[in-house]
């Protein structure tokens, strides 16, 4: 890919515009076996691979989520609707921190809501959260929009080769900042939220 500001810009609009989510009702609501599990993952997960040979969700990956106490126990081997909105949100948080705080995120959310009698369940949680993803999109790409185009004035007044390299360089640091300082953030209130839960049970 070349990198002049213009099509580097169309690669990140046209990238983002094409990163897609499972929406709750495309969820089937019968139980499933493993393989359809990772059948189904697989083909709606596709935008989001890096490369075709990329798998989404695989046996061994459901398997040590449930020894990690990710992922409860399927129902005699098929996995439910819920059990698949929770794979849904480790797949997410998986890339940004570790398994250790993913148990401690999802762990209150299956112990109250996980095949429970609440008003609210596991689904519903999953729509509030994603009924979001267009406006949070749009911001989104509003901001990497913007950091794009300062880092376009990067090494404006220096003459060398592959100033165009640079400046992509440049934007490419602010992303990793940006990210950095988010997954800091967010184990910083886990590890709050953590501790909390700790002083509650010694009460």
């Amino acid at each position: 890919m070349s990198t002049d500001h213009k099509t580097v810009m169309l690669f990140i609009q046209e990238t983002l515009q094409n990163l897609e989510y499972i929406k709750g009702n495309e969820i089937p609501n019968i139980n499933l076996y493993m393989d359809q599990v990772t059948t189904f993952m697989d083909e709606r997960l596709a935008s989001t691979k890096r490369s075709a040979e990329d798998k989404i969700l695989t046996k061994t990956m459901i398997n040590n989520y449930a020894k990690n106490n990710l992922l409860p126990a399927p129902e005699k081997k098929k996995y439910s609707k819920e059990h698949m909105l929770i794979m849904l949100f480790i797949y997410y948080f998986k890339n940004v921190i570790v398994i250790k705080d993913i148990e401690a995120l999802l762990n209150p959310i299956t112990k109250q809501f996980f095949q429970s009698d609440s008003a609210l369940g596991m689904a519903d949680i999953y729509e509030e959260i994603f009924s979001r993803e267009q406006e949070q999109m749009k911001l989104q790409q509003e901001t990497i929009a913007t950091m794009f185009q300062q880092s376009a004035t990067a090494f404006a007044d220096v003459e060398v080769e592959n100033k165009e390299f640079l400046q992509l360089f440049s934007f490419l640091c602010s992303l990793s900042f940006d990210i950095y300082q988010k997954k800091f953030l967010m184990e910083k209130l886990i590890d709050e939220f953590c501790a909390a839960q700790q002083e509650t049970h010694k009460d």
